[in-house]
């Protein structure tokens, strides 16, 4: 049923288009003023306007009835079945089990104590700089 609808409702869709297409502007009468000759002749003497204009608002309102005999028809039926051998998610009918929320735990900042007193790492120095050191320190006299 659902798809005799689809059916007609892209068929309207179509012909709806093409006849809209098919309308003349509101400036394609100033053309017909200077030599346009008999411009509207194929659909009887009153012209396309009113055969074409007639014929949009028949089918705009075929296709307003269709669409909401669609939606009432989906809102009662439901989406249509999965068929079974679409693959591997096509027989899941049931929901996935709902995780329980398990608070993250609190990560904890150890406290300073006042005991414990860092001590700053020995400074390594330059060959050059302990050369310029042994050299100022006054060498010992040994017993003279």
């Amino acid at each position: 049923m659902f798809t005799l609808f689809s059916i007609v409702y892209i068929l309207v869709a179509a012909t709806m288009i093409v006849l809209i297409l098919l309308q003349r502007g509101e400036g394609a009468d100033a053309g017909a003023g200077f030599g346009g000759g008999a411009s509207g002749t194929v659909f009887g003497a009153s012209g396309s306007a009113s055969f074409l204009s007639r014929a949009t608002a028949a089918l705009a309102g075929i296709f307003f009835v269709v669409s909401l005999i669609m939606a009432i028809y989906l809102s009662h039926q439901g989406l249509q079945k999965v068929h079974p051998g679409l693959g591997v998610m096509a027989g899941q009918t049931t929901q996935p089990a709902a995780r329980k929320a398990t608070p993250a735990p609190v990560p904890t900042i150890p406290r300073a104590t006042t005991s414990k007193v860092a001590t700053p790492a020995p400074v390594k120095q330059s060959p050059s700089a302990a050369i310029e050191t042994k050299s100022k320190q006054k060498p010992k006299k040994t017993g003279s």
